[in-house]
């Protein structure tokens, strides 16, 4: 970190501000640049409050020299970080499909879907059983007996499975799931993550629909730095002006995370559509942009879907979405 002070700065506002900087436990080196002093700051440096810093009144800019999240900085960690989770690997080049229904409604309705995703090529199950709803009268989800039927799916197709937590005293029930999902309304649960820092399991997070990649990072890092470095970072669409869509999907964030960050990369163009008749299109483009995967929502008869049948392809259509998802991943491999 720079701080770069003003021209005929207050000889004691600037030993103030050093005496204050000392205070935090970190290294301050002066240097001269083009006739006016500069700070570097270097240590551990969580704990300097620059809002504090920038009320001095000696001080001209602060810049950043490194990534203020730096268990998931790529700066800090070249490798790849690759997941694997029930013979299934996550960041090691392939691409990954996540699929199946918003919501887990009986054992016929997901073990049937499961058989259909998985001979479609989709390698990882999804099943809402803790549904976190915008409105309190809409269907919250099955919970504990939702859990069962996906691991019940689990069993019968050989696939991990993925499903939603909304609350840590939940954290019981998802002994047999294989990734645990925190959803965009949980992306700043800071208490949440912090729990989920302590656990052996992978956790994809999805950023939220008002949140920048740095927050969104910093909210991973709140995992990593509890000991848990499986963590999978989800863009799932952020809100704007435009309503032709639930959301905008911030298809840039993609290569944006994957420059920055060493975490594989995951979307999810349901969410962030809100629309299946465009769901394929994007699931396509996401993959062409360098994800490690997407989330996709399927159901087999989404106009009776519990939750989020708007969003959701039927299997058919996923079976397609499938043929040109290969086509462009074997593009990639050769790029």
């Amino acid at each position: 970190m720079i701080i770069l002070l003003r021209n005929e700065a207050d000889p004691k506002n600037v030993s103030a501000l050093k005496e204050r900087l000392a205070g935090w436990n970190v290294k301050v080196s002066s240097a001269d640049v083009f006739g006016t002093e500069a700070l570097k700051l270097e240590g551990d440096l969580d704990k300097v409050d620059f809002s504090l810093v920038k009320s001095f009144d000696c001080v001209s800019t602060i810049t950043k020299t490194g990534d203020p999240f730096k268990f998931a900085s790529r700066r800090n960690y070249p490798e790849k970080t690759v997941i694997e989770v029930g013979g299934v690997k996550i960041g090691d080049g392939s691409f990954n499909v996540i699929a199946g229904p918003c919501s887990v409604e009986s054992d016929e309705q997901i073990c049937g879907i499961a058989a259909s995703v998985k001979e479609s090529g989709a390698t990882i199950l999804r099943g809402g059983a803790f549904k976190p709803r915008t409105s309190p009268y809409a269907f919250q989800g099955l919970k504990a007996r939702g859990i069962e039927m996906l691991s019940e799916a689990k069993k019968r197709t050989g696939m991990p499975v993925i499903s939603e937590i909304v609350d840590i005293s939940s954290l019981p029930y998802f002994e047999h799931v294989d990734i645990i999902q925190v959803g965009a309304r949980n992306m700043q649960n800071f208490e949440l993550l912090k729990e989920l820092g302590h656990i052996n399991k992978p956790v994809l997070l999805k950023r939220g629909p008002a949140n920048t990649i740095e927050e969104f990072l910093l909210s991973a890092e709140y995992i990593l730095s509890g000991g848990n470095r499986n963590v999978i970072l989800c863009e799932r669409g952020v809100r704007t002006f435009e309503s032709m869509t639930r959301n905008t999907l911030d298809i840039a964030a993609i290569p944006i995370l994957k420059k920055l960050s060493h975490l594989p990369v995951f979307a999810d163009p349901s969410h962030a559509c809100g629309r299946s008749d465009i769901v394929p299109a994007i699931a396509i483009a996401c993959c062409a942009a360098g994800a490690d995967g997407v989330m996709v929502e399927v159901h087999n008869d989404p106009v009776n879907a519990f939750s989020d049948g708007a969003q959701s392809i039927t299997p058919a259509a996923f079976s397609e979405m499938m043929k040109k998802i290969r086509a462009v991943s074997k593009i990639n491999e050769t790029v």
